[in-house]
C-alpha cells in the first residue's frame, strides 16, 4: 500500500502506485492518478483529473490541477497530464485545461523537468522535456514550451507564445512574442545571441553551432526587417539542417498575430 500520513486526505477514488509516498497534510481528489515512485513531501494539494507518471517529487504547497483562471471555464471535464522526473519546487501551481472552442481541455508537462519556487503553469499551456524554470516564472494560457528550455527568475510569458527547443530567456524577460530555438533572450523580446553553452552542453557538433551563430548574427543582430533578412539569408545561403530549422520557426511566427503563431489557430 501507499506509504500515506494520517494527516493527509486522500480520497479512495484516486488511485496511487503502491510505492508512492505522501506526507503530512496532503489532499488528494477522486479522480487523481500518481505513478511510482512519487513523493509527495507535505501540505500538497493535487485536484481534478489529473495524472502523474513515474519519479515526480512534490515540495510543500504545490498545488497541481487546480481549476483554471479564466471566466470562461465552465467546469468541463479537462485534464493534466504530467510526465516522469520533474522536480515541483515549494508553491509551484499547475492548472487543468479550458474547454473548446477556447482551449483544448488539457495542460501537459513532460519528463526530466525542474520547476523552482512560485512557477505558475496556465491553463492549455505545454511543457516539453528537460527545461528549467526558475524562480517566479509565469508561463500564461496556452503557451507551448519546447525542449531543454532554461527560464530565469521572473521571466514572464504573453499568453499563446511558443518558445522553441534550447533558447535560453534571461532573468525578467517580459515575452510577448514567439521566441526561435537555439536563441539566447533578455528584455523585452530581444534576441541577444546564440544559446551556444547550451548547445555545446547537448552535444551540438562544433559546424552545427557555427553555421547557427553565423545565422544569428545576420538575422537578430542587424537592423534588417525580420521578413526581409529571412529571405536575404535563405538566397545567399546554404542551409545546415539546424539552420532550416531556425528559419521554418521564424516564417511560422510571422504568419502568427502579433507574432505569435498560436493564437493564428484561436478561431479553429
Amino acid at each position: 500500500m501507499p506509504s500515506i500520513s494520517p494527516l493527509s486526505v486522500v480520497d479512495p477514488k484516486a488511485e496511487l502506485a503502491p510505492d508512492v509516498h505522501v506526507g503530512p497534510f496532503c489532499m488528494i481528489g477522486p479522480d487523481v492518478r500518481i505513478g511510482p515512485g512519487c513523493k509527495l513531501i507535505s501540505h500538497v494539494t493535487i485536484l481534478n483529473r489529473t495524472t502523474i507518471g513515474k519519479n515526480n517529487t512534490f515540495f510543500p504547497n504545490a498545488v497541481i490541477g487546480a481549476a483554471p483562471q479564466d471566466k470562461k471555464y465552465r467546469g468541463g471535464p479537462t485534464r493534466l497530464e504530467i510526465g516522469d522526473d520533474n522536480a515541483f519546487r515549494e508553491a509551484v501551481t499547475i492548472h487543468i485545461g479550458t474547454e473548446p472552442p477556447s482551449g483544448h481541455g488539457l495542460t501537459r508537462v513532460g519528463s526530466g523537468n525542474l520547476l523552482m519556487v512560485n512557477c505558475h503553469v496556465g491553463h492549455d499551456a505545454q511543457v516539453g522535456n528537460n527545461c528549467i524554470l526558475a524562480n517566479n516564472v509565469m508561463l500564461a494560457g496556452h503557451v507551448h514550451i519546447g525542449n531543454n528550455v532554461a527560464m530565469m527568475g521572473l521571466v514572464g510569458l504573453h499568453h499563446y507564445v511558443t518558445v522553441g527547443d534550447y533558447a535560453y530567456l534571461g532573468g525578467a524577460a517580459r515575452i510577448h512574442h514567439d521566441v526561435p530555438p537555439f536563441v539566447k533572450v533578455d528584455g523585452e523580446d530581444r534576441v541577444r545571441g546564440l544559446n551556444a553553452v547550451g548547445l555545446r552542453r547537448a552535444g551540438f557538433p562544433e559546424a552545427d553551432i557555427e553555421a547557427l551563430d553565423d545565422a544569428c548574427r545576420r538575422l537578430f543582430l542587424r537592423r534588417t526587417p525580420m521578413a526581409l533578412a529571412v529571405e536575404e539569408f535563405i538566397n545567399t545561403h546554404g542551409m545546415n539542417p539546424a539552420v532550416c530549422t531556425l528559419i521554418e520557426f521564424l516564417r511560422r511566427r510571422n504568419q502568427g498575430k502579433n507574432g505569435r503563431y498560436l493564437e493564428s489557430l484561436r478561431t479553429r
